[in-house]
């Protein structure tokens, strides 16, 4: 399903070639002041341009399909559409024949019997992250008093970003990251044991931006290096408030009102100029070939906004699971 949330809840459609690409959002409550250009502070963080990233231009510009009336919504599913102009589809003739390595060709190849739009990556692209940031957008005016920010900490193993894209580029490959998301002035109840704890809700959100590879709260995986006595956050006073923050902001699946803390793991990227050997699908055979198109050297460079994105997404909806 292309869907996600109990209450707060986004359905995402489209393609990287199609003409457009669209996400629809129920149980957004009425009366909310919605203009375009709310949209584009955060649209712009996600665009292409800089060092690291692809040439691949669009305008981004937010279409109000349903949901929205003299400014403010209605209360009815908000849907947003985002057309596609800048496409080279001719790029991605080779992949018909190639599935290229890293990427959702096989898979796809298999699961939708080839009747796949395979431009681009079609309906697993990158691309259509924009929609996720523009759900954010939504979630955010809701949240209006939590502070969602995420930055990249790290390119290529190195805390240095210039340093880590420039291995990239001397070495004509791609490069992953890690982007750590902090979150301020969340209140302490939200979540459920098990199925529905604050990680597993995040943590589902977050493996839908594409490249994801892992996600660690608090001190993560290094916790296992110390013992229970180092890792245990004490209290310091009645609210709730930790000496330190091991956990994350997490406890028992719900949060404990101290700052949430998780960092994600982003793969390089599979399109990569190098010559890559496949599976030839015409010829039956192992065979050479270079991907062509306009891909990014760094994926992570683009990801801290939509990460905010989808914890804004996840968080308003365990917040509307949670207050009663």
């Amino acid at each position: 399903m292309n869907t996600f949330g109990n209450n707060f809840r986004v359905s995402i459609f489209g393609e990287s070639h199609g003409k457009t690409m669209g996400i629809t959002i129920d149980n957004v409550p009425p009366g909310i002041d919605i203009d375009a250009d709310d949209f584009m502070k955060d649209i712009d963080r996600r665009r292409p341009g800089k060092k690291g990233t692809t040439t691949r231009k669009e305008s981004d510009q937010p279409i109000f399909a349903s949901g929205l009336f003299n400014g403010k919504t209605t209360g009815a599913p908000l849907t947003i559409l985002i057309e596609n102009s800048n496409t080279r589809s001719l790029d991605y003739q080779k992949t018909k024949s190639f599935h290229r390595p890293g990427h959702a060709d096989f898979v796809a190849n298999e699961k939708f019997k080839g009747f796949q739009d395979y431009r681009g990556g079609g309906h697993f692209s990158g691309r259509l992250t924009v929609l996720l940031v523009c759900a954010g957008v939504i979630a955010k005016k809701i949240l209006n008093t939590i502070s969602i920010k995420a930055e990249i900490i790290e390119i290529a193993g190195e805390s240095n970003i210039q340093k880590g894209l420039q291995k990239g580029i001397e070495n004509q490959d791609s490069v992953g990251g890690i982007v750590e998301c902090k979150i301020k002035d969340v209140p302490t109840g939200w979540g459920e044991p098990f199925f529905d704890s604050a990680e597993s809700v995040l943590a589902h959100a977050v493996f839908a931006i594409p490249a994801v590879r892992g996600i660690e709260f608090g001190t993560g995986f290094k916790a296992t290096k110390l013992f229970g006595s180092q890792h245990n956050d004490t209290y310091s006073d009645k609210n709730g408030t930790t000496k330190t923050n091991h956990s994350g902001g997490i406890t028992g699946g719900i949060t404990n009102g101290n700052e949430l803390v998780f960092r994600i793991g982003i793969k390089p990227t599979s399109s990569i100029g190098k010559t890559q050997s496949s599976w030839n699908n015409e010829d039956n055979e192992i065979k050479d070939f270079k991907i062509q198109g306009r891909h990014d050297l760094c994926i992570a460079l683009r990801v801290p906004v939509v990460l905010e994105a989808v914890a804004a997404i996840a968080l308003l909806d365990l917040k509307m699971q949670s207050v009663r």
